[in-house]
Formats: C-alpha cells, sequence, structure tokens
C-alpha cells in the first residue's frame, strides 16, 4: 500500500471515530489537490460544540493529524486537520 493510500485511510478513519462519538453537522475528508493545505485534510462541523471536544481531539491523536486553528461560527464548531 501506498504512503498516499495510507495517509487517506488514516484520515477516513478519524472522520469515522468524529461522527461516532460526538453530535456532528458534517465531516468531509479533503484530498491534497482540492485542500488548501495540499495534504489529506479532515474538515469537520460540529453541533453545539464550546471549543474541540476531547473525544476528537483523541481521534485526532490516534491518526497522527495536525489540528489547524479555524474560527467558531454561531452554535458551531469548525475543525480542521491535515495529515
Amino acid at each position: 500500500m501506498s504512503c498516499t493510500v495510507e495517509k487517506r485511510d488514516q484520515v477516513r478513519h478519524a472522520a469515522r471515530g468524529i461522527r461516532d462519538c460526538v453530535p456532528t453537522v458534517a465531516v468531509d475528508v479533503v484530498a491534497p489537490n482540492a485542500s488548501q493545505y495540499d495534504a489529506w485534510t479532515l474538515d469537520a462541523v460540529l453541533q453545539d460544540a464550546e471549543g474541540v471536544p476531547p473525544e476528537v481531539l483523541r481521534e485526532l491523536a490516534l491518526a497522527g493529524l495536525t489540528l489547524r486553528p479555524t474560527p467558531s461560527q454561531a452554535e458551531y464548531q469548525h475543525i480542521v486537520a491535515t495529515m
């Protein structure tokens, strides 16, 4: 398996974990060619979250993702993490 496939799978696994552990509006996996970070990117919007919940931080850490700073919007928390 190539490094790119492994990274994609790690980001997808983290996306599934986030969907399962906290109320989410959306969770997307963005390929490097479509990401502003030129890397595999997880883009998530959480409901009713004040900051990034510990469960989400755990999923990101287990996948080896780097959390990028993003502003929250009203009652939603926007999360961006890259591989």
